[in-house]
C-alpha cells in the first residue's frame, strides 16, 4: 500500500479492510450501526480512522485538548471523544456532531511536522510524518488535531491523504455527489420525506401565509395577488405578491413590463404608525406609458398614501463585487496564509482591518436602514427601496429595517420568517452568490453574510431586545456554507418548485404546482430531497439548540389597528407644505425632487422614456416639510409613562427603532465568527512545541493580570477620603482619543463600574519578559515571539505575578484609522 522511502509516503490504494467496511456499512439497515463509536448516517461509509488523536478545543469549548478517535467518511470528518456516551440507535440522525466538519466546508488541509508545514493536496507527497493536522474551513473555523506518539505513522499519513483527496471537488458541479453521500440513501430519503416543517414560523409559500402577515401587521388597503402563480409575469418573483386592493390582476399584468425582470413594487411590511415599506427594481427603458399604466403604477407606488419616498440603493451601497473583495480580505486577515507563513504584524492589524472595508460596508447598511426606519416612524407615507435588480441590497435594507422596528422579527421564529420572506421567497440569488458549484466566480458575493454581520452588530448593542442569540446567528452562518439545504441551493422560488416537484419547465397547472410525484418516491436516485435550513434538529444536538434563544421580557404589544395609526399626534408629522402625490428621492442622506424620478412625469405624461431616471440630476428645490419629518421624530412627545430607548426610566415603546451607534469604536468584528480560528491559525503559521505556551495565550494572561490590578487599585482608591485622593492622571482614561478607531470586539461588561470604564476592549501592550525566577508552571515559553502576531487569546490563568510590569505603548506617533462617517444624527 505504501511505496517510496522510509520518510516519503504516497497512498496508492485503499486498505482492503476499509473496502469491506464500506460494503458492509452501506446497506439499508445501516442507521442503527456505529463504527468504532461513530454514529454513521444511513449509507455513510468510513474511509479511514486514526486512534489516539487529540483535538484542540476553542476558548468557547473550554480550551485545552480532547482525546479521541478521528474518522474520515465520504461526507464528513468526525471526531469522537474518548469518554463520549454510546450512540442511541433509536435517536433521529444528526448530520454533524459537535466536533465534526463536512467535507464540503473544508478549504485547506495542512500537515504540521517537527519543523515545517505543508499544504496537502490530492497529488501531494509528504516527506515527513505529520504530528498535527489542521483543517481550514470555509466558515472560518480552524480544526486542529494532534497525533499522539503512540498513533501509528501509517494512520496519520493515510487519514491526512484521505481527507485531502475526498474534500477537493474534482470539477464544477460535483455538489450532487456530496448531497448523495449525506442524503442519498433510501432510508434517509424516507426519513426526510416524513419530516414536518416548523409550525411556529411563517414560510410565505401560500396565500394564507401572506394573509397571516397582513393580519399580524394590521395592514389594510392591500391584498395578496396570485397573478404570478405560473411564474409567467416574473420568473424571479414568488407566486404570491402583496399589491394595493384597487389594482386588479388584469391591470397588474400590464405593469410587469415596466420594471427590470418584471420585479414590480411590492409590499414588504407596515409600520404601526401607518407607513408602508415597498421594494422594486429599476424602470425599464424605452417603454411607452399609457394613461392607464400611469394610473396603475402610481397606485402601486403610493399604496393609498399621499406621499412617496424612493430610496435609491444603487449609488451609495456596496456592489456584490465590493462585498466579495472585502470578505476575501477579511478572511485572509483573520486566518492568514498558512502555506506561506505570512501574517500581519500587530501594529498594522487594525489598519489592515480598516483597509478591508468590511466594517465600512456594515456601517453603510446600518446607516441606510436607520434612515429608512426613521422615515417609516413618521407615518402616512410609502418608502420604496429601489435597486437595479432588486435582489441584493434591497434584501439587506428591508430586513434590517424590520429587525430594528418589529420586535417579532427579533424572535427566532420571526427572524426565520423574515429571512424566508425577504430573501428566500423574494428571489435572492443564493446559489450564484454562494457559488457552491465553483462555476460562476464573477457572481460570487456573500451578501447574506453581510446581513448577518449587521444583525450581530444590533444584537451586541441591544442584547436584551433580542430573543435569538449570537449562537443562532453563528449556526446560520455556518449552515450557509453547507450545500445541503433547499433554502440556499436555488436562485428563486421557481427553481425550488421545479426541483422539489420534479416537473418540467413547459407545464404548470392553473392552480399552481401539483404533487405529480407521490410523496416519498424519488424516481431519480441521484436527486435526494433537500431539507430547509430551519430544520435545526437535523443539524445540531439538543444542547446546541438550547443556546439559540434567551429569555427576553418584551413589552406588551398593542393590538394591531387596521387603520395603521398608533401615532398620538399624527398632525405633527404631516408634511403640510407638500402637495398630495409628491414623490421624493432619498439618496446619500439627502432629499431631492428629481425631474426624472418617475419616467412618465418627466415627459409630461405619456410617451417614450429613453433615459434612466437614476442619471437625472437633483434639483435645488428646498424640502422643509420632509426635513421636518426626521426632526419631528426626535422631538415627538411620547405618551406619559413611556420613554425613548436612550431614556432612563419608564417602559420602552416596542415600535421605537433600534438605532445603532455607528462611530468607529461602536462597531466591532464578529469575534466568535471571524476570530474563532485566528488563534489556531497563528499557532501553526510558525510551528512551536505543543508544550510551549503560545504568545497569544501569554498576552491574554498578561491582560487578565492588568484587569485584576486595575480592579484592586480602584477598590483601594474608593476607600480613601475624597480630599486625600490624588488627581486623575491625564493618561488614565485609556479610551481617550479613540473615537475614530475600530475596536475588534465590544468591551467586556464587568460588574465594577470603574473597571468597565477604564478597561478598553483592546490593549496595546509591550510586556517585558519575566525573569527566570518565575514559576515554571505559569512561565511563558522561552522561544522568541517577535515573529508571532498577537491577536486575541483567552484568559488561561489568573495567578498574580508581582514581578511583571506593563508599559502602555506610546501614542505620540500612533495613527488611528478614521471612521468613514459620523454616527446617525450627527
Amino acid at each position: 500500500m505504501l511505496t517510496g522511502s522510509k520518510t516519503t509516503f504516497k497512498v496508492r490504494q485503499m486498505v482492503p479492510d476499509i473496502k469491506e467496511r464500506m460494503l458492509s456499512h452501506s446497506g439499508v439497515n445501516a442507521r442503527g450501526r456505529d463504527m468504532f463509536g461513530l454514529r454513521c448516517l444511513p449509507g455513510e461509509c468510513v474511509l479511514q480512522r486514526a486512534v489516539l488523536v487529540r483535538k484542540k478545543l476553542t476558548a468557547k469549548e473550554g480550551g485545552g485538548w480532547l482525546s479521541g478517535t478521528l474518522f474520515c467518511t465520504h461526507f464528513r470528518v468526525a471526531f469522537v471523544p474518548q469518554d463520549s456516551p454510546k450512540p442511541d440507535d433509536n435517536a433521529d440522525p444528526v448530520l454533524l456532531g459537535d466536533h465534526d466538519v463536512a467535507l464540503a466546508s473544508i478549504e485547506k488541509v495542512v500537515a504540521v511536522g517537527p519543523s515545517r508545514t505543508k499544504l496537502v493536496t490530492a497529488s501531494s507527497s509528504l516527506k515527513f510524518t505529520p504530528e498535527e493536522l489542521v483543517l481550514y474551513c470555509r466558515d472560518l473555523r480552524v480544526l486542529c488535531f494532534l497525533f499522539d506518539r503512540l498513533t501509528p505513522d501509517t494512520q496519520a499519513v493515510e487519514i491526512t491523504y484521505t481527507i485531502a483527496k475526498t474534500y477537493q471537488p474534482l470539477k464544477p458541479g460535483t455538489v450532487l455527489s456530496f448531497q448523495n453521500a449525506a442524503l442519498g440513501s433510501v432510508e434517509m430519503k424516507q426519513f426526510l420525506s416524513n419530516r414536518r416543517r416548523d409550525a411556529q414560523m411563517n414560510w410565505f409559500d401560500s396565500l394564507s401565509d401572506w394573509e397571516q402577515e397582513l393580519e399580524r401587521t394590521g395592514t389594510c388597503g392591500w391584498r395578496v395577488s396570485s397573478v404570478n402563480d405560473r411564474f409567467e409575469m416574473s420568473t424571479s418573483l414568488p407566486k404570491f405578491n402583496v399589491v394595493p386592493q384597487k389594482v386588479l390582476d388584469t391591470e397588474l399584468k400590464k405593469t410587469f413590463a415596466h420594471f427590470n425582470e418584471g420585479r414590480i413594487p411590492r409590499w414588504c411590511w407596515r409600520h404601526p404608525r401607518g407607513s408602508d415599506l415597498l421594494r422594486m427594481a429599476s424602470f425599464q427603458n424605452n417603454i411607452y406609458h399609457e394613461k392607464d399604466d400611469i394610473r396603475n403604477l402610481e397606485l402601486i407606488l403610493f399604496g393609498g398614501q399621499s406621499l412617496c419616498v424612493v430610496v435609491e440603493l444603487g449609488d451609495e451601497m456596496p456592489s456584490p463585487t465590493d462585498i466579495q473583495l472585502a470578505h476575501t480580505r477579511l478572511r485572509a486577515l483573520c486566518l492568514g496564509d498558512i502555506s506561506t507563513s505570512v501574517s500581519v504584524p500587530d501594529d498594522k492589524w487594525l489598519s489592515t482591518l480598516e483597509s478591508t472595508h468590511w466594517l465600512d460596508y456594515t456601517r453603510c447598511c446600518l446607516r441606510k436602514a436607520a434612515e429608512v426606519a426613521c422615515l417609516l416612524r413618521g407615518g402616512h407615507l410609502t418608502v420604496v427601496l429601489q435597486e437595479a435588480e432588486d435582489r441584493d441590497m434591497t434584501c439587506v435594507v428591508s430586513s434590517l429595517v424590520q429587525v430594528m422596528c418589529d420586535p417579532h422579527c427579533r424572535t427566532r421564529a420571526g427572524f426565520q420568517g423574515l429571512v424566508q420572506k425577504e430573501w428566500v421567497m423574494a428571489g435572492h440569488r443564493f446559489l450564484s452568490r454562494i457559488n457552491y458549484h465553483r462555476d460562476s466566480d464573477k457572481e460570487e458575493a456573500p451578501v447574506f453574510l453581510l446581513f448577518l454581520d449587521c444583525v450581530w452588530q444590533l444584537w451586541v448593542q441591544y442584547p436584551s431586545r433580542f430573543q435569538l442569540t449570537g449562537d443562532f446567528l453563528l449556526a446560520l452562518h455556518d449552515s450557509f456554507h453547507l450545500p445541503l439545504f433547499s433554502s440556499f441551493l436555488a436562485n428563486c422560488h421557481r427553481e425550488r418548485c421545479k426541483r422539489s416537484q420534479n416537473l418540467s419547465q413547459s407545464y404548470t397547472p392553473v392552480n399552481g404546482w401539483r404533487d405529480v410525484v407521490p410523496r416519498g418516491s424519488f424516481p431519480d436516485s441521484s436527486d435526494p430531497p433537500l431539507p430547509p435550513v430551519w430544520d435545526w434538529a437535523l443539524q445540531y444536538s439538543s444542547q446546541r439548540r438550547e443556546r439559540f434563544t434567551q429569555p427576553v421580557s418584551l413589552p406588551a404589544l398593542p393590538q394591531p389597528l387596521f387603520n395603521g395609526n398608533l401615532n398620538t399626534n399624527p398632525e405633527a408629522h404631516r408634511l403640510s407644505d407638500s402637495a398630495p402625490g409628491s414623490v421624493f428621492l432619498l439618496s446619500r442622506g439627502s432629499f431631492s425632487c428629481s425631474a426624472n424620478l418617475l419616467p412618465w412625469r418627466s415627459g409630461g405624461g405619456s410617451g417614450v422614456y429613453r433615459k434612466s431616471h437614476r442619471r437625472g440630476g437633483s434639483s435645488s428645490e428646498n424640502l422643509p416639510g420632509l426635513e421636518r419629518l426626521l426632526k419631528a421624530w426626535a422631538l415627538t412627545e411620547l405618551p406619559q409613562g413611556h420613554t425613548t430607548i436612550a431614556g432612563l426610566q419608564g417602559p420602552l415603546d416596542p415600535y421605537e427603532p433600534l438605532l445603532p451607534l455607528l462611530l468607529g469604536p461602536c462597531l466591532g468584528v464578529w469575534r466568535d465568527c471571524y476570530l474563532r480560528g485566528a488563534l489556531h491559525a497563528q499557532a501553526f503559521s510558525h510551528p512551536i512545541s505543543s508544550s510551549t505556551q503560545h504568545p497569544v495565550e501569554r498576552l491574554a494572561w498578561e491582560v487578565q493580570q492588568l484587569r485584576d490590578k486595575l480592579a484592586l487599585a480602584s477598590s483601594t482608591t474608593n476607600t480613601v477620603p475624597a480630599k486625600t485622593q490624588e488627581p486623575r492622571r491625564t493618561d488614565s482614561n485609556l479610551n481617550q482619543n479613540t473615537n475614530n478607531s475600530t475596536f475588534l470586539f465590544p468591551a467586556c461588561r464587568t460588574p465594577g463600574p470603574v473597571v468597565s470604564r477604564t478597561m478598553p476592549p483592546i490593549l496595546n501592550l509591550q510586556p517585558r519578559v519575566p525573569p527566570a525566577s518565575s514559576s515554571p508552571l505559569s512561565r511563558p515559553g522561552q522561544r522568541d515571539s517577535s515573529k508571532h502576531t498577537f491577536l486575541f487569546g483567552h484568559p488561561s490563568s489568573s495567578e498574580a505575578r508581582p514581578d511583571q510590569r506593563y508599559f502602555p505603548a506610546p501614542n505620540n506617533n500612533a495613527k488611528l484609522p478614521k471612521s468613514n462617517g459620523p454616527s446617525l444624527g450627527s
